[in-house]
């Protein structure tokens, strides 16, 4: 007869990407998996498989989060520029305030170059947000928002890198008046 399981694995998962998002992959072992998911070791292999496949589940519940939610700020009807200039500033605040930064950016610089699963993850991460903001400012363009003499698609990467790198630069603990000339230069090319 099989056991039943004595732990919430959504819940399990949840904690596991709190400790993944806060100590990076490197830095998290099993041991210490073991203690803040508070469930045995063989359960986390038996439930999720070994750390890694634990933490590449970890990252894409955080993409479930993250990345819909800037979707749906960018595709909202009405005028979108302000939604826009609402991303820049909230990627300057977030970058300035939050501990340990954005977990996309964090697997990136750790694992993308050397995890093929975690740079898809990545890059599929990067490429919805270059999409959602291209979309938007093509929308911003035809309703007469934004100039016709720029580039939709150059403008969403130019941003997409901006937001990465504030991420980055947050996360090293850049003082945050960098961040705030940055995000208000980015405004003045939204005309």
């Amino acid at each position: 007869m099989a056991r039943t399981k004595e732990f919430d694995p959504d819940a399990a998962l949840e904690r596991a990407l709190e400790l993944f998002w806060e100590r990076g992959y490197e830095a998290t072992s099993m041991a210490d998996l073991v203690e803040h998911l508070g469930i045995a070791r063989a359960s986390i292999y038996g439930t999720f498989g070994g750390k890694h496949e634990l933490y590449l589940k970890a990252l894409e519940r955080y993409l479930q989060v993250k990345d819909p939610a800037i979707v749906q700020a960018l595709s909202q009807p009405g005028r979108v520029l302000p939604a826009v200039r609402a991303l820049i500033e909230r990627y300057a605040e977030e970058s300035i305030t939050t501990d340990h930064g954005c977990m996309v950016v964090n697997t990136a610089v750790e694992l993308a170059a050397r995890d093929p699963a975690a740079a898809r993850a990545v890059e599929t991460s990067w490429t919805t947000l270059e999409t959602s903001l291209t979309s938007a400012l093509t929308r911003a363009q035809a309703q007469g928002e934004l100039a016709p003499d720029k580039d939709p698609r150059a403008l969403a990467r130019l941003l997409m890198t901006l937001f990465q790198g504030m991420r980055v630069m947050g996360r090293a603990g850049t003082e945050p008046a960098r961040l705030r000339d940055a995000a208000r230069q980015a405004q003045t090319l939204l005309t």
